[in-house]
């Protein structure tokens, strides 16, 4: 498909800067597609009412790491170049794949100096030298310590790696720390978080589960090629970098067995949803996995594993937003988004929500789900 379809105009003071307080007050666009009442202005806080009891929620419990660096390189001239590094994929206990900004300073070979405080590293230094470098600016770093030791150091000298259209506006400081991460976090991983997520605090967490609507936890490390926007003319020419992800057996069954009774399958944002997909079956049966998935959803994609969605407003020409077109229909969704423009929802990570119902339904289903 042409990747302008999916263009719209989006005013620069709609992306959300700082998240809603509390959380769940951030408002909820709810999203039938070919109903009477297409679309429904609503509150997160209002999402135990719009459920019902014997659905099940699933979450990405994935936490997100302080994955941007700042440094310089060193060693190499007279002069020490400022460098900025993302990290986005851990290959084992020194090595990280990471996104560098400024990467025409950089060579094979090159060391990276990250920090000139810290409580671990000797001299308060943090090196890493190029092992590779690919296009686009993209390497493979290999640190100087190894294991726990290596994660305090990123910890302490990172900063949370906000999306670019935040980052571009303002810089991280300490209360993104707790603001750029879900309740649900739990396994590091991360270099975006799961944004839907973000939405939640204990008491709705608790207001949900005393409605009998389940909640489960599934794992999707993000990677911070959700960033990247899709530069080609057609989708189809447009890569996906693979996520790591994994959904357990008990999970799996659990699932299989809310979906048998009538109960409703409803992904907690856009990762939960393509790890979910990517572990079903033509049937939509679930099963176990554990592996990297690099699955992209574009318009005429039959989903088989999930029937409802709750996810952040999306960027134009972006993955995300093929995705929900998607599942909910093209033109319902652009309908929705020139409606949330037009009545100040707020977008993408710290912005707003939609509850989406799918535009078609997989055909293996029942009729109650």
């Amino acid at each position: 498909m042409r990747t302008s379809l999916f263009d719209f105009d989006l005013p620069p003071d709609r992306i959300a800067l700082r998240p809603a307080l509390p959380r769940d007050a951030a408002r909820l666009l709810v999203v039938r597609p070919g109903q009477a009442t297409e679309l429904d202005d609503r509150r997160i806080a209002d999402l135990p009412d719009l459920l019902q009891p014997g659905d099940c929620l699933v979450v990405n419990d994935s936490k997100v790491i302080a994955a941007r660096l700042s440094g310089r390189r060193i060693g190499r001239g007279t002069t020490e170049p400022e460098i900025e590094a993302t990290l986005h994929k851990r290959l084992d206990g020194s090595r990280w794949r990471a996104f560098i900004l400024g990467a025409k300073k950089v060579q094979v070979g090159d060391t990276l100096r990250f920090g000139t405080e810290g409580r671990v590293c000797f001299l308060g230094e943090l090196d890493a030298q190029v092992l590779q470098k690919d296009e686009g600016g993209e390497v493979t770093l290999s640190f100087s310590f190894h294991g726990p030791v290596l994660d305090q150091a990123i910890a302490e000298r990172g900063a949370m790696p906000l999306p670019p259209y935040i980052a571009s506006r303002r810089a991280p400081d300490e209360q993104d720390r707790a603001d750029y991460q879900t309740v649900f976090a739990h396994d590091e991983g991360s270099v975006a978080a799961p944004t839907a997520g973000l939405h939640f605090t204990p008491d709705l967490t608790e207001r949900l589960m005393r409605r009998g609507i389940n909640i489960r936890k599934v794992t999707l490390h993000v990677g911070a090629g959700t960033f990247l926007p899709v530069k080609t003319d057609d989708t189809s020419g447009h890569k996906m970098h693979a996520e790591w992800g994994t959904v357990s057996a008990e999970v799996a069954d659990t699932l299989n067995g809310i979906r048998a009774e009538g109960g409703r399958i409803v992904a907690a944002g856009s990762t939960a949803l393509r790890l979910l997909e990517s572990a079903a079956g033509a049937d939509g049966t679930l099963k176990a996995f554990a592996g990297e998935t690099a699955i992209f959803i574009t318009p005429g994609y039959k989903f088989c594993a999930v029937d409802l969605m709750l996810t952040n407003f999306h960027l134009p020409r972006s993955t995300l937003f093929m995705l929900v077109a998607a599942f909910s229909g093209l033109e319902c969704m652009k309908r929705a988004y020139a409606h949330a423009i037009k009545a100040g929802y707020r977008f993408y990570s710290y912005g707003d929500a939609c509850l989406l119902y799918p535009e078609r339904r997989c055909p293996t289903l029942s009729p109650s789900a």
